[in-house]
């Protein structure tokens, strides 16, 4: 994260440099994962490293599972995994964040290292394994942000811990302790560094899976709190029979939404870079076309009832629209951030605005889907 010097301007005020492109050499220089320590600590401080004021765009105003978006631009789950940041990386111009993955008890994680910049592929690779400090730790640092801006859209992923004998029981007491303290809740069964999590995917296993966090919900509402969405997010590694499987279970439940998708891992021949090779979730721009594609074979097997968030990839406001077309009703980036820095996303709304109104689309929902048949 890039660092700001604030220089007093003729009038006495501050004016604010952005000097991420002077940091960048410095950041990556560290380790990747001592180099996102670093960016969350700052960020958690309300020092964001953007140059301006975050812009909002009448245009890109939107509401999707009940809530209102002042832009469609989220930020993705696993950067900021324990929720230490949130408001710092509201301040950025994110119309939501989403933070986690969150497990019900503390863990470590894989062993070190775990985090691997692939920059001549512009993409990363990750075997963190759902490192946690825990639910209260994460459902603390929710309540002191709620103190601070209750208002902006907040997410919040879960995943079960590694060595858990019910996994499904996980998820249900993270919802469970975390229920009113965040705007919607992220299933998350599609990260490649948990033995077995993937099996959760399945259709058998799904709808158990949904059954029971959505009895969480019922009891929830029925004792006077107020409907939190949920939604349940996927890989981009599946067969034709699981997206079929995914889709029924989708369409026959109560269930939000879906985020398409997660890391991949899968090794494109074209990775140049030297970690290629490392074990883990493959994202950054290799994961842009197959998670798109994913998404547009959701978007039609779910015909589009089902509102999905696109993931995976996203660089540019050019590949925010194309998962929006494809069938995005919002969209998350994060991998890029680490090539691009923190002003991607002010240059991601305003380039999606122009693209919008050059297209003729008055909203971003009137552009939902608009390159898939139905």
């Amino acid at each position: 994260m890039a660092r700001l010097i604030y220089l007093p301007s003729l009038c006495g005020l501050k004016t604010m440099i952005d000097l991420y492109p002077f940091a960048k050499p410095f950041i990556h220089s560290l380790d990747p994962e001592r180099a996102h320590g670093l960016t969350i600590s700052l960020l958690s401080r309300g020092i964001t490293g953007t140059a301006r004021r975050a812009r909002s765009f009448k245009i890109l105003k939107t509401s999707v599972f009940g809530l209102s978006f002042d832009n469609p631009i989220g930020l993705a789950a696993g950067f900021d995994k324990d929720a230490e940041a949130i408001t710092g990386a509201q301040k950025m111009g994110f119309g939501f964040v989403e933070a986690g993955t969150v497990t019900p008890a503390p863990q470590p994680g894989n062993d070190k290292p775990r985090l691997f910049r692939l920059s001549r592929d512009r993409a990363v690779i990750n075997r963190f394994g759902f490192n946690s400090k825990g639910v209260e730790a994460f459902a603390g640092n929710l309540e002191s942000r709620r103190t601070i801006n209750a208002h902006a859209v907040v997410g919040a992923n879960v995943g079960a811990n590694k060595n858990s004998d019910d996994r499904t029981a996980d998820y249900v007491t993270c919802i469970d302790r975390l229920y009113g303290l965040c705007d919607y809740f992220t299933v998350n069964i599609s990260s490649p560094n948990t033995p077995g999590l993937r099996a959760l995917q399945s259709k058998a296993a799904l709808e158990d899976l949904i059954g029971r966090v959505l009895d969480v919900r019922s009891a929830k509402q029925k004792s006077g709190s107020e409907r939190t969405p949920i939604l349940v997010k996927i890989a981009p590694d599946l067969l034709d029979r699981d997206i079929t499987d995914i889709a029924e279970v989708a369409l026959s439940t109560d269930i939000d939404g879906l985020i398409v998708s997660n890391t991949t891992i899968e090794r494109p021949e074209s990775l140049r870079s030297v970690d290629k090779s490392q074990t883990g979730g493959l994202s950054g721009k290799p994961l842009f076309a197959p998670s798109t594609e994913m998404l547009r074979r959701i978007y039609t097997a779910t015909g589009g009832q089902k509102p999905l968030i696109g993931v995976g990839g996203i660089a540019s406001a050019a590949d925010a629209y194309t998962k929006i077309r494809a069938g995005a009703s919002l969209v998350q980036l994060y991998s890029a951030m680490v090539y691009e820095g923190p002003s991607l996303v002010e240059r991601v709304k305003s380039g999606l605005a122009h693209a919008l109104k050059k297209d003729g689309f008055s909203s971003v929902k009137n552009a939902v889907g608009s390159d898939v048949r139905l």
